[in-house]
């Protein structure tokens, strides 16, 4: 029987298992032999990551060709008007490639939010907002350079669901089995 792990990384923390020396890695959270990241997230970004044994299902969530849909919860310094969350939704040209369209809406502050560390930075006079956006590529750092280059630089970046795959009930830095109905969907 294959092992399929959820886990919600905390900011930080490097999406292997081998020591780099600077960062924790998902060693200090996860001791299951022989499962490995499907796909990947940033140092610096939270959120849902999936680990698995199934070679099957890792490539399957891993491999763009299935285009899984991808839901992250934004903080984004200023409040983006319309225009920028046309852009989003159009795709944004970021030179090396332009981004398939997206859902892009805004969204209040997601509930049960748990603190980062280290905080964001505030800027007094700056609001900051939450962008629900929804991607079907996973291209390095595409989320962050897209909101950027409509005006609205990323702040804080969580991960909240990959195709049938949530977040919902997981603390920053614990993880659970997925269900075989979760998988079978999938």
């Amino acid at each position: 029987m294959s092992c399929t792990v959820l886990f919600n990384k905390p900011y930080g923390v490097i999406c292997q298992f081998s020591d780099d020396g600077s960062h924790p890695t998902l060693k200090k959270y996860i001791d299951i032999p022989n499962i490995y990241a499907a796909g990947r997230l940033d140092t610096d970004s939270e959120g849902l990551l999936i680990l698995t044994d199934d070679g099957d299902l890792q490539h399957r969530l891993a491999h763009p060709h299935h285009k899984l849909p991808k839901t992250y919860w934004v903080q984004v310094e200023g409040t983006p008007d319309k225009t920028a969350l046309a852009a989003l939704m159009h795709g944004v040209d970021l030179g090396d490639f332009t981004s398939r369209p997206a859902q892009a809406q805004l969204i209040s502050e997601p509930a049960d939010l748990w603190p980062r560390t280290p905080p964001i930075r505030q800027r007094m006079h700056i609001p900051t907002s939450w962008l629900s956006l929804t991607i079907r590529e996973g291209k390095n750092r595409q989320v962050r350079r897209m909101t950027a280059k409509v005006g609205y630089p990323t702040l804080r970046l969580i991960r909240s669901q990959i195709g049938p795959f949530s977040i919902t009930g997981l603390a920053p830095g614990a993880f659970r089995h997925a269900t075989a109905e979760e998988i079978s969907v999938f």
